[in-house]
């Protein structure tokens, strides 16, 4: 019987792959590229999603964090903190192109839905700045709290939301009036912020309060919290961060930064499925373009893990660059 596979082969055919599930130890989706920012690396790292490797690795400038793509995948745009602008890399050469003046320690960006503006916390300055994509130009910047970090917007993109993480709050911004109208009082180090896909409610990460606040998005309170217990492991060394949500808003995953864990919640019930045992210090989270996979940043250990999301089983380890911090992929 033969049992060889070729990877490449198999794409051709749409659903073959995983006819040949007991032959292989799981299924790779169609082949994408992820994008890791390497902290301390002053680097991207790119990884073939098919191979399952970095393919290439390229400098970028200094302390490079927040990553995001533009709408048509052409370019990625990177947060270089230590540098003070946001610097724009062709995807297809992958040389660095241009930039954007973001203010000082741009640290998280987002864009709007139609592709056209760029919002990004700056963490000195306490703003969130936007920008123009086309013209690369900054059109204002919006006062928020103490270390602006965390990033999201409501599936209609009618709400901003920035996560201040010495003030402790999530502000939720109006993006026609680019106005403030709700702050809502978090746990302690609020880093991350998600709205669920049906945009009903809004998630806040909170790294030293260890927990996740449930907001009302229409009514802008905390509902609850989730927080997390895993055995063997002190409360303190539990400190949530990335969070992303499956399309249809069943499931939640949330990074827990030292614990080297990623939480598995049922968004429904709030309760933790599993835990799954990822990477040192994990940080960031980013999917497949297909949801099949997931892929987490993981600083101390240098490397990015895939996630089978049916499965719920961690399947690689990718070595990449110095310290890793954000991740997108393209397909």
């Amino acid at each position: 019987m033969q049992t060889a596979v070729n990877f490449r082969d198999l794409r051709r055919g749409a659903g073959a792959a995983c006819v040949l599930m007991t032959l292989i130890p799981f299924c790779p989706a169609v082949a994408a590229t992820a994008y890791v920012s390497n902290e301390k690396g002053n680097s991207i790292s790119i990884i073939d999603t098919d191979k399952l490797a970095v393919v290439n690795t390229v400098k970028v400038g200094r302390r490079p964090r927040g990553i995001a793509l533009s709408k048509d995948n052409s370019q990625l745009f990177i947060c270089a903190g230590d540098d003070d602008t946001i610097q724009i890399l062709d995807t297809k050469t992958l040389t660095i192109v241009g930039d954007f003046q973001s203010g000082a320690d741009p640290e998280l960006l987002i864009l709007s839905p139609d592709g056209k503006l760029l919002y990004t916390s700056n963490e000195n300055d306490n703003l969130v700045t936007v920008i123009d994509i086309a013209s690369r130009k900054t059109i204002l910047q919006i006062p928020v709290g103490v270390e602006p970090e965390g990033m999201a917007l409501s599936p209609d993109g009618k709400v901003l939301v920035n996560t201040s993480e010495t003030t402790n709050m999530a502000h939720l911004i109006d993006t026609s009036t680019r106005k403030i109208f709700a702050n809502v009082l978090v746990d302690a180090r609020p880093r991350s912020a998600q709205f669920t896909p049906n945009g009903k409610e809004l998630w806040v990460s909170s790294e030293v309060g260890g927990t996740v606040s449930v907001i009302d998005a229409a009514n802008p309170k905390v509902l609850q919290k989730i927080s997390f217990d895993i055995p063997g492991l002190a409360k303190e060394a539990v400190q949530p961060v990335g969070i992303r949500f499956t399309p249809d808003g069943a499931k939640a995953f949330v990074a827990l930064g030292p614990a080297n864990r990623v939480a598995v919640i049922d968004v429904a019930t709030k309760k933790v499925d599993k835990y799954l045992l990822v990477g040192q210090r994990v940080w960031q989270l980013a999917f497949t373009p297909d949801f099949k996979y997931l892929y987490t940043t993981n600083g101390v250990s240098n490397d990015v893990s895939v996630i089978d999301v049916a499965n719920l089983k961690v399947v690689k380890s990718i070595p990449v660059g110095p310290f890793p911090w954000g991740v997108a992929i393209a397909p």
